[in-house]
């Protein structure tokens, strides 16, 4: 069995699928239908997409979603290239993984100046997902930032295209994404308070874009960025799917949104039921295993789990929160103030920082620093008031 979390593993997947790998040509439509039906696509991956499978019995979602990933980004590569040599997919894989994370490449570089470019190749997809190496993984926000891992592919794809790749691709396929997303959330008919936060899952999911918030758009107006190939066009509108999918119905001005947004793509009707039936086939069938589909309302459980964390977390380091918290006066008065009335934007921004600055002191406390640990703050905010000595409240209320 191939395990992606040991060293050699790449080298192992190519030498025992040397005979497997499924040769696309130029067949977009096949390669991109495979990847989605393997649920990479929707960010839970049940199969690989090969001749022959492979056992995954045993690996967990992060590591299966790095064999996906890798298996996805050979073959865009047999298919751009025409050749089935990995030695030079290794090469273009790292030279592409450079090109987009610099500073991070350079990083691994230093602290490992001899290492072969497949172990680079090893430790550069370790980093894509490791997002979720963190308490959330056992959620649900697995979901949309594996989701979005589809980038990468389209991203390597368009290098290997055109010999480069500006960060300009990167930040207008993005916001095409960030766009589609608002919008869906726009023309749900059924929203509730958990639709919030599941948007703020979104933009903590961004890799190349920084929005403080996701804007809201009007679809007559928007305008997405040029794109060249169907395989992009395709992934739009199954992140479009997604993003509507809630209660395993459409409602009329959800569906008419989705035809519109198809006809913004110059995606055929056939293709838009294709993707229809898709997503309803892949979540019908695989519903059971997926945290983010195993509830009625996915996005009130994902809260109400981050909850109960927060809370044990709280508890665990009430002392220590009490002591660096009441350092300083102005944070502790926000904070109380917090509980009968809304905080200005600066208000928020102060206690974000100083928060965010606390947590750098508590080692259990570090995981709101990690990638999306943003989104669990107003939870913590929330509980911190209860912490604060009655005395100082009661001096409070005398100011």
């Amino acid at each position: 069995m191939i395990n992606p979390s040991t060293y050699g593993w790449i080298e192992k997947f190519f030498n025992k699928n040397e005979h497997h790998f499924i040769d696309y040509s130029d067949n977009y439509a096949r390669f991109y239908n495979d990847i989605r039906n393997s649920g990479f696509i929707y960010g839970y991956t049940v199969s690989i997409p090969l001749e022959e499978p492979i056992s995954t019995k045993g690996l967990s979602q992060d590591e299966v979603t790095k064999i996906a990933l890798l298996n996805a980004l050979y073959a865009v590569f047999r298919i751009v290239k025409r050749t089935n040599d990995s030695k030079v997919f290794i090469s273009e894989a790292k030279g592409f993984y450079k090109s987009i994370q610099r500073e991070n490449y350079n990083f691994l570089k230093t602290i490992f100046p001899s290492e072969s470019d497949l172990s680079k190749l090893e430790t550069i997809l370790d980093n894509r997902i490791q997002t979720n190496s963190n308490f959330f993984s056992k959620n649900f926000s697995h979901i949309i930032t594996n989701a979005l891992l589809f980038i990468d592919v389209l991203a390597f794809h368009s290098y290997l295209v055109h010999g480069e790749l500006s960060n300009k691709y990167l930040k207008d396929f993005e916001l095409n994404c960030i766009k589609i997303v608002s919008l869906a959330f726009q023309v749900k008919e059924k929203k509730t308070k958990y639709d919030e936060l599941l948007v703020k899952l979104f933009e903590n999911s961004l890799r190349y874009t920084k929005l403080h918030k996701i804007e809201a758009f009007d679809i007559e107006k928007v305008t997405l960025a040029p794109m060249h190939f169907a395989i992009e066009k395709f992934y739009l509108l199954d992140l479009t799917e997604m993003a509507l999918w809630s209660d395993e119905k459409l409602e009329p001005s959800e569906q008419a949104f989705l035809y519109r947004i198809a006809e913004k793509l110059e995606i055929s009707t056939d293709d838009l039921l294709e993707s229809s039936v898709a997503i309803a086939h892949f979540i019908s069938t695989y519903k059971e295993e997926i945290p983010y589909f195993n509830y009625s309302n996915p996005v009130k459980h994902f809260y109400d789990q981050t909850n109960k964390t927060v809370s044990k977390l709280v508890g665990r380091n009430k002392n220590r929160l009490v002591k660096e918290i009441s350092q300083s006066k102005e944070l502790m008065v926000l904070l109380t103030q917090s509980t009968t009335r809304e905080l200005n934007e600066n208000e928020k921004k102060k206690v974000k920082k100083q928060l965010l600055d606390i947590c750098k002191t508590i080692p259990s406390l570090t995981i709101f620093l990690l990638p999306g640990g943003g989104i669990l703050l107003p939870i913590l905010i929330k509980y911190i008031p209860q912490l604060l000595p009655s005395a100082f409240n009661e001096n409070l209320e005398d100011e």
